[in-house]
């Protein structure tokens, strides 16, 4: 079963606003309080504590995907942590606005920086906070990233990458390069079976700013056509891709989830599974073994 949780650069950022706050504070000034606590207990690596900072039954929407759960959310953090151990978070509380007593909607932005030195990534959120006692967590938020740094969790895939299937030996090829000054990553790929003629395929991956999500195009030289949105937790990639088989099947309709899950070292695994044409369930595809060759 394919993950649902969101993708995971901008699902960290998302969770800056939750945390206690003393009863007789202010909310603007518990809001404030609770934000500048939760991005140090991020920065301190203190799972137990940025727990603390939602409700339940939170829920984190982000690129088109939605993380519910406490724990579900902490865990998808510690994942993406463990992948980028130098990340570090700051966040600016905007606007703090009472729905009820114990509702308030809070408006702001979040830097968040993977390594020192680097040009911080800035994000837009919405939250709702929940009164429980003295501390008003996170129940929901809504994150939109800048367009064009949505981008920049899937950096690793610059380069040329090639797979051998292991069962009839077709040898997979692909080189991601970034396109647009940055706002757009093409990846051409060439699949060359031991038999029958090399299809080509030009796949264009680009974040929308309006929806802030990354989408992406297939095009390939067997006529298919293909539309997809990518979503991610702390360990991988889901890509959910929906569009038109090859000029040579007959169907018009084709869905499928295309798993990446990066192994560190050059690596990577890419899987096709919930796969149908024309609504009829289709065997999930083998899973290819990539290697960064340039």
């Amino acid at each position: 079963m394919r993950s649902r949780v969101g993708f995971a650069v901008i699902g960290v950022m998302g969770l800056a606003l939750g945390g206690a706050a003393a009863a007789e504070a202010p909310v603007d000034e518990a809001v404030r309080k609770a934000a500048a606590a939760y991005a140090d207990a991020y920065n301190k690596r203190d799972f137990k504590a940025l727990g603390e900072h939602w409700a339940d039954n939170a829920e984190l929407a982000e690129g088109g995907a939605r993380v519910v759960g406490r724990d579900q959310i902490v865990a998808s953090i510690r994942g993406w942590l463990e992948r980028h151990p130098q990340a570090k978070l700051a966040i600016q509380v905007g606007d703090v606005a009472m729905v009820s007593p114990s509702l308030a909607r809070v408006r702001g932005t979040m830097l968040f920086t993977k390594r020192p030195g680097e040009k911080p990534v800035e994000s837009r959120f919405e939250s709702l906070r929940v009164r429980e006692g003295d501390a008003w967590r996170l129940a929901e938020s809504t994150v939109a990233p800048n367009h064009a740094a949505a981008l920049d969790d899937l950096g690793w895939l610059l380069g040329t990458w090639q797979a051998t299937d292991g069962k009839d030996g077709t040898v997979v090829e692909a080189t991601f390069e970034k396109a647009a000054g940055g706002y757009a990553i093409v990846a051409r790929t060439k699949v060359k079976p031991k038999a029958g003629p090399t299809v080509e395929s030009i796949d264009v991956i680009h974040a929308d700013r309006a929806a802030g999500v990354v989408r992406s195009l297939i095009l390939d030289s067997t006529g298919a056509r293909a539309e997809g949105v990518f979503q991610a937790d702390g360990t991988g990639f889901n890509r959910v891709l929906s569009g038109t088989p090859a000029d040579s099947v007959a169907g018009s309709r084709a869905e499928w989830v295309q798993v990446i899950v990066p192994g560190g070292d050059g690596r990577f695994t890419m899987q096709s599974i919930e796969r149908s044409l024309d609504g009829r369930p289709l065997p999930d595809g083998r899973a290819l073994n990539f290697k960064k060759i340039r």
